[in-house]
């Protein structure tokens, strides 16, 4: 059968308010209401009269990512080639797993629409992390506490496969093995921060509650309250990452051709690849292409790409720095619908991702930039840390994470001769957990069956066909914004009070 690129394929916890569940499934109803939200969102007015200026900054910031074009571009596919296997995208999944193969002697072909890390591996926060944050009432009732629990063990022993293949290919990526913080900015959060740290002892992720006193001690900024800590895990600079990799897989033998999209498969016992000016055959199939993967024909109704941008900041001087405190670096995620994340590089900029969270119609993934992302994240500079809202922005980015309903990865084999391998749904937490399940899927291809591999395998619910997905979904998205929009109005109406 030929596959071209428009086809598609086929225990409760303890919890107050209303959960990440329940409003999902109330999305459906929003989409009469939509107009109406989207029209009170854009009617609210900002304090931050500076905020209002913040359209000049396409003069002065540049556009880019972690990674950029390598100087040693792998030349596109332009002839008839073979391999044992071949795997569509050079992120952390698809060098993963072509690594695995090919240090068991697997003749292996990765081929990359752009280049190494264009996707979501190159422009993502850089959070090392396990289990904390996992959206737990999403898909707890549907898979029980016991699988649950095989789950989280997965992303937590995610992270010291990262650390252990960081060691073993030599890969210098500024990681700071400081632990992860989800903080809270306003008092009515405190619930659902301690929730998150029940729901974590409960299913096996290492975390503990700090409150305000111990915030501080930890120098902390003083707009994050308290707090679940996780010490497992880190920040990284995930565009060194993913060319570590690239490089590792390289001397290991594995070609790569970058420039060069997939057009077409047809499935068989040997599967054949078609390409602008070249194909594979090969007896393997993977697909490592996250949030992508809809476009080229598979889980076009089980994950959706999600819009995430990114601003960085330029370098701190030693005196801001010294008035933030914050001796550890740890990466900070917010409690709020949509987490905003707050976290320093190794060069001392300041890198504020996420707040905003939009569906592209029809799961199309432009690349281009998204001007108001941009302004609301430049507001949440400016809300948690006032002492910088002089500060330029160097750089700004969008990219795209891969969700499904449950917010659960999904892994699985399809096709003819089940010969076909895909995975998807890394729901923002793909660092570690992608990197592994590309290793794991390898193990699989190569006839053993890990066994966190197998916990994995579940009924993915389908989504709503278009255009209901789209209104249900931004939806959803702009209610969530909206809840946010009033508590940070609180927390800014407080400080202001406060003088």
């Amino acid at each position: 059968m030929s596959k071209g690129l428009d086809t598609t394929q086929d225990g409760q916890t303890r919890s107050s308010g209303v959960t990440r569940r329940r409003f999902m499934k109330g999305a459906a109803a929003t989409a009469v209401v939509v107009p109406a939200i989207a029209a009170v969102r854009s009617s609210r007015t900002e304090p931050l009269a500076d905020a209002e200026r913040w359209p000049t900054w396409k003069n002065t910031a540049r556009w880019g990512e972690w990674v950029e074009r390598p100087d040693d571009m792998q030349p596109a596919l332009e002839r008839h080639v073979s391999a044992d296997v071949v795997i569509v995208g050079a992120g952390f999944t698809g060098l993963s797993a072509a690594l695995e193969l090919a240090r068991h002697g697997a003749q292996v072909i990765v081929l990359e629409r752009e280049f190494a890390g264009f996707g979501a591996s190159g422009r993502n926060a850089g959070y090392l992390g396990g289990g904390v944050a996992l959206e737990y009432d999403l898909f707890l009732k549907d898979i029980g506490k016991e699988r649950a629990k095989e789950i989280v063990r997965y992303y937590e022993d995610a992270v010291p496969f990262v650390e252990g293949k960081l060691k073993e290919h030599g890969i210098d990526c500024d990681y700071n093995q400081s632990g992860l913080i989800r903080a809270g900015i306003h008092p009515s959060q405190e619930e659902k921060v301690r929730e998150g740290v029940r729901a974590s002892a409960e299913f096996g992720a290492q975390s503990v509650f700090l409150d305000e006193a111990q915030m501080r001690a930890r120098g902390i900024p003083p707009a994050f309250l308290f707090g679940e800590y996780t010490p497992r895990g880190g920040t990284l600079n995930p565009g060194k990452y993913v060319m570590g990799l690239r490089r590792a897989a390289l001397r290991a033998g594995v070609k790569i051709y970058e420039d060069t999209p997939l057009l077409s498969y047809t499935e068989g016992s040997v599967i054949q690849v078609n390409t602008p000016r070249g194909s594979v055959n090969a007896p393997v199939l993977m697909f490592a292409t996250n949030a992508y993967t809809p476009q080229l024909g598979l889980l076009a109704d089980k994950v959706v790409p999600l819009r995430v941008s990114a601003i960085e900041t330029e370098p701190l001087s030693a005196a801001q720095l010294k008035s933030l405190g914050w001796p550890r670096r740890e990466g900070i995620v917010t409690a709020h619908w949509t987490m905003e994340s707050h976290r320093l590089t190794a060069h001392n900029t300041l890198l504020v991702t996420t707040k905003r969270l939009h569906y592209p119609y029809g799961s199309k993934t432009p690349n281009v930039p998204d001007y108001d992302q941009y302004r609301e994240l430049r507001i949440a500079l400016h809300d948690r840390f006032p002492a910088l809202k002089d500060i330029a922005v160097r750089a700004c980015w969008s990219g795209y994470v891969s969700f499904a309903n449950d917010a659960l990865p999904v892994v699985g084999a399809t096709g003819s001769q089940q010969n076909i391998y895909y995975s998807a749904g890394c729901s923002g937490h793909g660092v570690a957990s992608q990197s592994m399940v590309g290793h794991m899927i390898a193990q699989r291809i190569r006839g053993i069956e890990p066994p966190l591999l197998a916990a994995l395998h579940h009924e993915t619910p389908s989504t709503l066909p278009e255009p209901f997905r789209w209104c249900a979904l931004n939806g959803a998205l702009t209610g969530a914004s909206a809840m946010d929009d009033w508590l940070n109005r609180r927390v800014r109406d407080a400080a202001n009070q406060r003088g």
